[in-house]
């Protein structure tokens, strides 16, 4: 047996040189990074090598795409996601309870401040001509149908801003923010003036923000899930979907389907032919029947 397994283990070793698939050495040289070319560093928003690979495949979504999914509920947006199912964040507060948010993901992340790192972020500030502060530069540059994601620590984390920062970014026509940290003027945020513009955030501190923005509009981690910037954002009282451009379609045509299946169903109850277990799921039969239906 042992010799059969010794003469395997040659063959294969065998083969693999053969083919050319050897391991590199132990001490390998690689590439030295590339300087940034002068004035790269000031864009607006932050280089990120994975959005540079999958920029080609970021769709744009309409504002009438956006209208539709405020009407689609959560439950019906998981079953339609497939593989992005899971990219579903909860535990946040409402300061709009009952409200909707649905738009497109501007996305900031912090991280706590140091002095190396407060000198660089207001050189960095002073170049590009922003604020330093990420929740005012939204507020001068975000968009109508904006949703403000920021990474700031979750429940451990620090504020992002109060009601003034609020109403600046409310002013650029923006639909929201989502923060995985706390805000500032919990009453303030909760005024009529608002009550289109809901804020999820995790806790509420009155401590001014001092957390400092390092990356804008770059992938996030918000609530334990990857957000990326130009994700359809849907999100209420009970959690937040954050998907791809390229999934809308296919989430308000399920829905579509949902909303004439359960119309179908109704009526089955109504007509009181068929037993509950044969409407709820739709036996094949009734199944069939709705296909044509729709067809």
């Amino acid at each position: 047996m042992m010799r059969a397994v010794s003469s395997f283990l040659c063959f294969l070793i065998l083969a693999i040189a053969k083919n050319g698939f050897s391991q590199e050495p132990f001490n390998q040289v690689f590439e030295p990074d590339k300087k940034a070319p002068e004035g790269f560093r000031t864009n607006r928003t932050s280089y990120s090598a994975i959005m540079d690979v999958l920029e080609p495949s970021r769709i744009e979504v309409s504002d009438e795409q956006l209208e539709q999914l405020k009407e689609v509920p959560l439950e019906v947006i998981f079953s339609a996601l497939g593989e992005y199912q899971l990219n579903y964040a909860r535990g946040f507060q409402n300061t709009q309870p009952g409200s909707r948010l649905v738009g497109r993901a501007l996305t900031m992340r912090f991280l706590p401040p140091r002095p190396d790192l407060t000198e660089a972020v207001l050189a960095l500030a002073e170049e590009g001509n922003w604020d330093r502060r990420y929740y005012a530069r939204a507020a001068e540059e975000a968009g109508p149908g904006d949703v403000v994601v920021a990474e700031l620590g979750g429940s451990d984390g620090h504020n992002l801003f109060g009601d003034m920062g609020a109403t600046g970014i409310q002013q650029r026509g923006a639909a929201g923010v989502i923060i995985d940290g706390g805000t500032r003027d919990y009453a303030g945020l909760r005024d009529e003036r608002f009550a289109d513009f809901p804020v999820l955030h995790k806790f509420t501190d009155p401590h001014t923000t001092s957390w400092l923005g390092v990356e804008y509009n770059t992938p996030v981690r918000i609530s334990g899930v990857t957000v990326l910037p130009g994700d359809v954002v849907v999100g209420d009282d009970g959690g937040i979907f954050f998907f791809p451009p390229s999934h809308v379609e296919q989430v308000l045509e399920y829905a579509d389907m949902v909303a004439d299946r359960e119309e179908f169903q109704l009526q089955l109850l109504e007509d009181k032919e068929y037993r509950f277990r044969d409407i709820y799921p739709l036996s094949k039969e009734l199944q069939d029947e709705f296909e044509q239906l729709r067809d």
